[in-house]
């Protein structure tokens, strides 16, 4: 991704970038033959900055992966709401899983970002309606108050849900990562599901993509170590992986017993305690 389209901002002003560019490559997924899943919603959400950086963004293996990574928290939600009728999204932005998914109406669908993304979202999407039971908590997720907003909203902590950290973990210091582990693991009960998306340390520290160099904070060498401090006994694939691959992510990685290698990982983890 080419460096000219942005100087650069401030840790809050790239992430609030990062939203409507993730919107704009799922619009143009969209409009393949060969898509990996129907985003309708997305292109109402772009701004001219991000689909400016999206449409000329020469990356395939990139894009392949931001298909792949959608795909299988699609698959990971729709899975695992059959027995947990409530879900969060933390780090929401542009998403539009609430929208365009196959929920039931009993679910409950609680989405928490900034003010500037979800306000900017619901404005261009309140004619669209839902299924499900959405709920909208418009905070930063470094200010405790989110919780007590989502137990305001109606969420339950004593029954079993499912969490969402897609492309929110490496914004965040190595202490605010485990203090929102820490966090989500009091909240939830035995039964309940995480999906999230780690970076290793290397690959945290690359300097290969400019655009991205500098933003991420945070990584993690062994993903199902730390997510078993917090009681989440996981199952963790690199892109590539069989059942996280959808025959489009070509690009294997190493076997992870292979050292200094920079590694990607997509996790679904069960709470069992």
């Amino acid at each position: 991704m080419n460096q000219p389209y942005k100087e650069k901002l401030y840790q809050k002003d790239f992430v609030l970038l990062s939203a409507p560019l993730m919107a704009a490559y799922r619009a143009v997924e969209s409009q393949r033959n060969d898509r990996l899943f129907d985003d309708p919603f997305a292109a109402k959400l772009v701004t001219p900055e991000a689909q400016k950086i999206a449409l000329e963004d020469p990356e395939e293996e990139g894009r392949a992966f931001l298909a792949v990574r959608t795909r299988f928290f699609d698959d990971f939600l729709l899975g695992s709401a059959s027995v947990a009728p409530q879900i969060v999204n933390l780090g929401a932005g542009m998403d539009t899983r609430a929208f365009r998914l196959n929920w039931t109406q009993e679910t409950k669908y609680f989405e928490i970002d900034y003010p500037e993304v979800l306000n900017y979202k619901n404005e261009i999407l309140k004619d669209v309606p839902t299924i499900c039971s959405r709920y909208s908590i418009a905070v930063d997720l470094t200010d405790t108050n989110w919780v007590e907003l989502l137990l305001q909203q109606g969420y339950d902590r004593n029954i079993p849900s499912v969490w969402l950290l897609e492309g929110l973990i490496y914004y965040l210091g190595e202490t605010e990562a485990h203090s929102l582990l820490k966090t989500i693991a009091e909240l939830t009960t035995i039964d309940s599901w995480i999906g999230l998306d780690l970076l290793n340390h290397l690959c945290k520290d690359s300097t290969y993509d400019e655009f991205y160099q500098g933003y991420f904070r945070s990584g993690f060498d062994n993903p199902e170590e730390l997510l078993a401090a917090y009681a989440w006994e996981a199952e963790v694939l690199q892109p590539g992986e069989e059942g996280a691959n959808f025959n489009r992510y070509i690009y294997p990685f190493p076997p992870r017993d292979h050292e200094n290698v920079e590694r990607v990982f997509l996790i679904k983890a069960k709470k069992i305690i």
